[in-house]
């Protein structure tokens, strides 16, 4: 018995999982600018230095990065007040909705949708 393999379609289908996934984690990180949860000061760490991070796409890997050096403190750090007068829902632990929480099961909605809308 011979199995023949369609790499174009393989190829084809890889390219549409990896672009679907690509837009899943810009939605995500649209999501999360517009619940307005990340503490905001001057909207540099939201706006500016909040990115969605490709190198490992064709592993099937997309990930939200905020580059900035007081990120982590702001995160971590119980100490650090969090103000709330810019950004209404502004937390300590913003990513933790999409962990653990209520949007816990957004990303897999969004990926579904994003995966939908390339394959037309």
């Amino acid at each position: 018995m011979k199995i023949t393999f369609n790499t174009k379609n393989i190829n084809k289908i890889n390219k549409i999982a990896q672009l679907a996934l690509l837009d899943t984690a810009e939605a995500l990180k649209t999501d999360l600018i517009q619940s307005q949860t990340m503490p905001f000061d001057t909207g540099t760490m939201q706006n500016d230095s909040t990115f969605v991070d490709d190198k490992r796409i064709i592993k099937g890997v997309a990930t939200i990065v905020t580059d900035t050096p007081y990120a982590r403190k702001v995160y971590f750090d119980p100490e650090i007040t969090i103000h709330q007068e810019k950004n209404p829902n502004a937390k300590r632990y913003w990513f933790d909705d999409y962990i653990e929480g209520e949007k816990k099961n957004l990303p897999i909605k969004y990926y579904a949708q994003m995966l939908k809308r390339r394959q037309k």
